[in-house]
């Protein structure tokens, strides 16, 4: 429930065209309903603006898939990550409507397609071995009303791609940088904008890489100061971050 269909609900109240006893029962479940194995938080959409996300990983199907339509009585839309294709089926069996992102392992239900970002939202994928990465962030911010634009394979071993989009990168309200091996592009972003550029580290990348970690220090140490880093391979807090970023601005 979020704060403007809790309005509707009073105003019906008000008006009489609804009883306080059928009120109550459509709140009953607030600010949590217990599952048994999860506690689907229903009231997180009028503390934090979204609903709670899923992540599918360490879960088994059938819990995904519970947690999911608890969460469709309430939300409109609904965001699963890190999900597989068994995930997937089992929700789909009780929400038709969803969607399977496969190369951002993300599941997906839209039912409120209304934007709430005041700009757009730019992601840039270093390489194309970083675009699972680049698009999970891609759709959580689209997800959560940003406007949303990727470009792909961009990384610093031929800047002459990156300096192609200035246009773009000028006209971003928040970008999302993705890469990995050694991490060098966020900074160069960082100095061509004077908006936040958000780093996402990825595990890509060959020994001394050590699975993101080279990357992941070499963007905490970003001489560029608009530049903030999220966890190695963590597209889903970069696109929601992205995306609260756009929404306040």
């Amino acid at each position: 429930m979020d704060p403007a269909s809790l309005e509707r609900l009073l105003t019906e109240v008000a008006a009489g065209t609804l009883t306080p006893a059928a009120a109550a029962r459509r709140l009953r479940h607030l600010p949590f309903e217990d599952l048994g194995f999860a506690r689907v938080d229903h009231h997180r959409p009028l503390r934090q603006g979204a609903a709670e996300v899923i992540l599918a990983q360490g879960k088994t199907a059938a819990e995904v898939a519970a947690i999911a339509a608890a969460l469709a009585k309430h939300a409109p839309n609904l965001i699963i990550t890190r999900a597989g294709a068994e995930a997937f089926r089992a929700v789909k069996r009780k929400l038709p409507g969803a969607r399977y992102h496969a190369r951002a392992r993300m599941i997906t239900l839209r039912r409120n397609r209304r934007e709430t970002g005041r700009g757009e939202v730019l992601v840039l994928a270093a390489g194309t071995s970083d675009i699972p990465v680049a698009e999970e962030a891609a759709l959580t911010a689209a997800m959560m009303g940003s406007r949303v634009r990727a470009i792909h394979d961009v990384g610093v071993a031929g800047l002459h791609r990156l300096l192609a989009e200035r246009e773009q990168l000028a006209a971003a309200a928040v970008i999302v940088v993705v890469a990995g091996m050694e991490g060098a592009l966020p900074s160069v972003v960082g100095g061509l904008v004077s908006v936040p550029v958000i780093a996402v580290p990825t595990s890509i990348g060959y020994g001394a890489h050590l699975g993101g970690l080279t990357a992941l220090l070499g963007m905490l140490n970003s001489c560029a100061s608009n530049v903030v880093v999220v966890n190695v391979d963590n597209g889903f807090g970069a696109g929601y971050a992205a995306a609260l970023i756009n929404r306040a601005g």
